[in-house]
Formats: C-alpha cells, structure tokens, sequence
C-alpha cells in the first residue's frame, strides 16, 4: 500500500525512489513520465531511482543530461537539467543525484513530490561527445552538486574494459558533509588503483581525513 508523506521539513535532504510506469522514448528527445513509489531519507543526497521493466535503458549518451519538468511555489512551469548518475549498464533503472538547498524553483517541486505523483522527464541534452581512448589522461574539476556529469564520465571510462584511459578529479566542496557520493568515489579509486585518482578540496576544513 503506498501512502504519502507529510508534515516534512522543506530542509530536510531525502532519497527518493520512482517506477516508470510507461516506456521513456528517450531517443528523439520524447517526454516520458515516471512514478514516485518510495521515499527514504539520506543524507547529504537526494536521489530519485526510476525504474521499468528488466531490460529497459535510459539510452543516453555517455555526458548528455536529462530535463525534468515541475512547478514553483508560484505555481508556474520550470524546467531544470539533471545529468543521470547510472549509465546503461544499469539496466532496469537510472538515479538523479541532487543537491537540496532551501531555494530553488525545481527544487520545490521535487519537495512537493509524493508517493504516487509523476515526474516528466525529456532528453537526450547536451552537445559534450566522448570517444573511448581519444587522450590518454582526462583531467576533470567538478565543485557541489557538478560531481554528476563528472562521475557519469568517470564511471563509463573507468568500466568500458576497452578504455584504457586514466582519470584524474579534483573536487571542491565548502565542508566535508557537502561532498557528493563520496563512497562512490572512494570506489571507484579502490576498484581502479592508479588509473583513478581523486582530490578532495574544502574550503571550510572541520576535519582531517584521507583524501585531502
């Protein structure tokens, strides 16, 4: 039985999960609608899962991002892009990653989201073409909640037995709670030794850890 959610802090950083209650079409750039079946709170993340049948896949290219549509407090459409964290590998499903902060129109609405509710989502976006082993090294900066295409690109290097490519990330958050899939990272370093290698760089230092 699904149920909805209420008296929740706007504040609050929550896990959201979604079903995909018809297929995306993402080639072409189609709209496709996804449903909100689960709610779990996570923090510093807040992570939609849209999931279909076992063989469904998001189809996008490896950098491209999706754009979800919502309304603001005011109750007018916004439209905001969200690159997917999952490549298609994944197959059966793909996350959003976002950061939470008080403000931001499409930010209400997905605070606004209840079990049940749909999400519209559009794509492929984006014009970024990646090549398997076009350099040798690739070199990325990514600050906040711009870790997403970062890790997507990552991920896909790093897991393509074919791409010999190294990656190398500098990442720069104001404290060590704002960092982003942070155990992902430290993964993929861990599954990957020396061909990738992350920085962590804060601007408020509140304590001493390996990375920094």
């Amino acid at each position: 039985m699904q149920s909805r959610v209420k008296g929740r802090n706007p504040n609050d950083i929550e896990e959201y999960s979604t079903r995909v209650e018809r297929s995306f079409g993402m080639p072409g750039a189609n709209l496709g609608e996804a449903k909100l079946f689960a709610r779990n709170k996570i923090h510093p993340l807040f992570r939609h899962r849209l999931v279909s049948q076992k063989r469904f896949f998001l189809g996008l290219p490896i950098e491209q991002h999706i754009c979800c549509r919502g309304k603001d407090s005011q109750g007018e459409e916004v439209i905001k892009p969200y690159t997917p964290t999952t490549l298609d590998s994944d197959v059966g499903h793909f996350e959003l990653v976002i950061k939470m902060y008080p403000q931001g129109r499409m930010l209400h609405h997905f605070r606004e989201l209840c079990v049940g509710d749909y999400l519209a989502v559009k794509g492929p976006k984006g014009r970024f073409r990646y090549q398997p082993g076009q350099v040798r090294a690739f070199g990325m900066i990514a600050g906040g909640s711009g870790i997403t295409p970062m890790f997507q690109v990552a991920r896909a290097i790093l897991e393509n037995p074919k791409d010999m490519t190294n990656v190398h990330l500098i990442y720069a958050n104001v404290t060590y709670e704002d960092i982003l899939l942070k155990e992902e990272l430290d993964s993929l370093v861990a599954n990957y030794p020396g061909r990738f290698k992350v920085h962590y760089v804060l601007n408020q230092e509140q304590r001493s850890f390996i990375g920094i």
